[in-house]
């Protein structure tokens, strides 16, 4: 099983493109900036590069964890020690990738990962730390809703192309 780099490369760049439109003024970005008392003038502040560099790095890593819960064959590569030791696996080994190493691997399923990782990995998190932070449900949702989108979008490139 080989890894596609450029479609994780690319599924990455999702969180970037989609956060552009879901907190956008027009959509969610209003509403996120009355949750958070953020003015347009205090956004303009930050420093970029720093953040949209560190959101596709940190993208990346949430890839490279898709991987693992969207394409199911990766349990059988980890199972014979990973790609450096698929030459020596035993030959059931070969067998079972012959018969189901593609299974599954489109982007409906792999989006059915992502949006179930949404679900139950980012809307717990968003809404834990949300509580404790003293937010309101719309911040919470917003986010979780973002995640949740951003996850299932992601998943769904990562199970099909990489």
């Amino acid at each position: 099983m080989e890894i596609n780099f450029i479609a994780l490369l690319l599924a990455a760049l999702v969180t970037l493109v989609v956060g552009f439109v879901w907190y956008n003024p027009k959509v969610f970005g209003t509403i996120w900036m009355r949750e958070n008392n953020f003015t347009q003038e205090q956004l303009k502040t930050g420093n970029m590069l720093k953040i949209f560099g560190f959101t596709y790095i940190f993208s990346l890593m949430i890839t490279m964890t898709l991987m693992s819960l969207t394409i199911h064959q990766s349990g059988a590569v980890g199972m014979v020690g990973g790609p450096p030791l698929l030459d020596a696996a035993k030959p059931s080994f070969a067998a079972f990738m012959a018969d189901y190493g593609t299974a599954y691997r489109t982007f409906k399923h792999g989006a059915l990962h992502g949006f179930i990782s949404g679900l139950f990995f980012a809307l717990p998190i968003v809404g834990i730390n949300g509580l404790f932070e003293r937010k309101s449900w719309k911040y919470i949702l917003i986010h979780a809703g973002f995640w949740t989108v951003i996850l299932t979008l992601m998943g769904g490139i990562v199970c099909a192309f990489a």
